[in-house]
């Protein structure tokens, strides 16, 4: 499981402004995906070490002061069922009210780490006023200002003791995350692949709530398959636990070596799709786009080559990417499917000797020179691939600020053509020689 925390709380005690901060200098914010996330919602955090990802709560809230105290209790239960840590804050200004006593009964009953936190406990008289917070029963109650930041170290030194340390998968194994839209198959292609029920497979979109390890030995292939929970659109993030499956699709994305997109044959690829392939290509993983219950579809109508012409034509400009049709119900080219993936992993890895590199880019540099900047001759002298978990190439020239995206667009086609790339993110870098 992830290591999430919870800001809890009702409304206008600060949550925000402590997520803020939380989030803040020292950390990485996970990327605004339209139709992925709702806008500051969560991001991911660093401390001694340990990292975490940061829900606010106050986000699921759907008006300001019109909140109903049905609405709290709901939160601080989905955080109770799907937390790591839960951050209960408080007011110190308005002391102790009837919806904060309900909250600290419901979380004195949870075995999850919660933490009271005072907020606005900014000089000596909210100080004193702050020790009336230790009735509500809390062993960890810490006083802070989320705005100056006064405190926030202290309560971020016994969050991340209180995290569990993940266990890391090994490195030498690749790792493949199936994604896609809830309800295509993923949990069904799993399943078939391991010729085992490992995961509940029903018609109820949203089942597989988190990202479920299964290591596959056989045939003499050995890799993890990552089977996460469905990425939806916005309009229909209805449950709030969906909320907490999306966050944890993205972090398979993120432990994963290739990604398997699924896509649903009948509904074509669809702008969530492109969403989720767009994360995939910016963290440079490798991709398989896998059309699924391709059996159902009336070849008639539409043959695989229509079908993938219209699917690489809205992939563009990183259209390089294999497409495998495929029925995880019939097993029909289920294997190739993996198969794939297990290419675009080793051609991922795979490193281009210099001399070789050089050789045949600086021939198609010669033939195909840079365009001339303010009538000054750009000269790519020399080219290198940097030791980076994905494919990137050092090209080093007089005149590196001066290279437009198209001559960039230009050298990575020909890179891929001749060295085959295909279903894996390049990137091109220009240095000063």
């Amino acid at each position: 499981m992830s290591n999430i925390v919870a800001i809890v709380g009702r409304p206008n005690v600060g949550k925000s402004t402590l997520y803020n901060r939380l989030i803040g200098e020292r950390t990485a914010i996970i990327d605004n995906i339209s139709g992925v996330t709702r806008d500051r919602l969560y991001g991911t955090s660093d401390w001694n070490g340990k990292t975490f990802t940061v829900i606010d709560t106050g986000g699921f809230v759907t008006g300001s002061s019109d909140v109903f105290e049905t609405e709290i209790r709901r939160q601080v239960k989905i955080a109770i069922d799907e937390a790591s840590i839960i951050l209960f804050m408080v007011d110190v200004t308005t002391g102790i009210t009837d919806l904060d006593e309900e909250v600290a009964r419901m979380l004195r009953r949870t075995d999850k780490p919660s933490f009271l936190v005072v907020n606005k406990v900014d000089n000596h008289q909210r100080l004193l006023d702050a020790n009336e917070f230790w009735s509500l029963g809390f062993e960890r109650t810490y006083f802070l200002s989320s705005i100056t930041g006064s405190g926030t170290g202290e309560l971020l030194d016994e969050v991340a003791e209180n995290l569990h340390v993940e266990q890391p998968l090994e490195e030498d194994i690749p790792k493949f995350a199936i994604v896609g839209q809830p309800n295509v198959g993923k949990s069904s292609l799993t399943n078939a692949l391991l010729d085992e029920e490992r995961n509940i497979v029903t018609d109820i979109a949203g089942t597989t709530r988190d990202s479920i390890h299964s290591k596959y030995n056989k045939f003499g292939k050995t890799f993890y398959l990552i089977d996460t929970a469905g990425l939806r659109k916005k309009a229909k993030v209805f449950e709030d636990l969906e909320f907490y499956s999306v966050i944890r699709a993205i972090r398979a994305v993120e432990q994963a070596d290739v990604c398997i997109i699924l896509l649903d044959a009948q509904a074509g690829i669809q702008a969530q799709d492109m969403s989720i392939f767009q994360l995939a290509v910016r963290r440079k993983k490798g991709v398989v786009i896998a059309i699924n219950k391709w059996d159902l579809v009336e070849k008639e109508t539409m043959t695989s080559k229509r079908f993938e012409e219209n699917i690489l034509q809205k992939l563009a400009p990183f259209n390089d990417v294999p497409l495998v049709f495929t029925s995880a119900v019939t097993k029909q080219r289920i294997h190739k499917v993996m198969e794939t993936a297990l290419d675009v992993y080793e051609r991922r890895r795979s490193k281009i000797k210099t001399s070789k590199l050089n050789e045949f880019m600086l021939g198609v540099i010669e033939r195909n020179p840079p365009p001339s900047h303010r009538g000054k001759f750009i000269k790519i002298k020399y080219i290198t691939q940097l030791p980076t978990p994905s494919p990137t190439f050092a090209f080093f020239c007089n005149y590196p600020d001066h290279l437009k995206g198209n001559y960039r667009n230009f050298l990575e086609n020909q890179l891929r053509t001749e060295f085959n790339f295909s279903g894996v993110p390049i990137a091109i870098v220009f240095k000063k020689k």
